[in-house]
């Protein structure tokens, strides 16, 4: 497994490589997102889950939403260019892929996310950003799974950029590295599926999405991705 690794990340091609993360993005993106959605309605069959705004997404904001989530996947694809190269010039220190190695990288790169999500999604709402770049995640009032990279190519840019913000100053998992995009977007479905646990009650423990979802509708506030904390600490600039 180890070699294997090794073999991918020294002997392909950077263009080999930024094809398989565009791939591997796609299945995250159809495949895992088919299979998000599927589960949200069986849930929402036996009450498990039920909707935040019950009307309807027009077709053209699906259609909206996923061509501008393929451009993004492109850039996710060629983000990982500067990665490799780091690695590769032993400026990106990698650890050996242990169990605990893995589980540490995916919650710290989870909380680092956090942070990074943050500081570029309040940016994005500065007056100019918001009517040049970010207007278009905030197209889809009612959010979607379709939705979770439907972004200006700056914006997908800028949120491409989490790994190569920390990998160069804290060693990681490389395999770590490769299942936090996993993670990561089972959180972005989490905010942007239009479901909630229990009868509306937005302060359940599980609806850690229902603030994206709000966010969403309302245009201000919330401007975290899975959790609230920095949205608390920084509760003066929350409007």
């Amino acid at each position: 497994m180890q070699s294997l690794i090794e073999n991918i990340l020294y002997d392909f091609s950077y263009w080999s490589l930024s094809a398989l993360s565009f791939g591997y993005f796609m299945v995250l993106y159809f495949g895992v997102g088919a299979l998000f959605l599927f589960a949200c309605k069986r849930l929402e069959r036996v009450k498990l889950l039920h909707k935040i705004e019950l009307k309807p997404v027009e077709k053209k904001q699906t259609t909206f939403e996923i061509a501008h989530s393929i451009k993004s996947i492109l850039i996710f694809g060629f983000s990982v260019i500067p990665v490799i190269y780091l690695v590769r010039t032993d400026l990106i220190v990698l650890l050996p892929n242990t169990w605990l190695n893995i589980m540490l990288g995916i919650v710290l790169l989870t909380l680092w996310n956090e942070v990074h999500f943050f500081v570029v999604h309040r940016l994005m709402h500065f007056n100019f950003f918001m009517r040049h770049i970010h207007f278009i995640h905030h197209k889809s009032r009612i959010p979607t799974i379709y939705s979770v990279y439907s972004f200006h190519w700056f914006e997908a840019f800028l949120l491409s950029t989490v790994p190569l913000t920390i990998l160069p100053f804290i060693p990681f998992s490389i395999v770590a590295v490769f299942i936090y995009p996993l993670a990561s977007i089972l959180l972005n479905f989490a905010g942007h599926c239009n479901y909630r646990f229990g009868e509306g009650k937005e302060d359940h423990w599980l609806n850690f999405g229902t603030a994206h979802n709000t966010h969403h509708t309302k245009g201000r506030k919330n401007y975290g991705f899975a959790l609230n904390f920095l949205d608390k600490l920084f509760s003066g600039m929350n409007k």
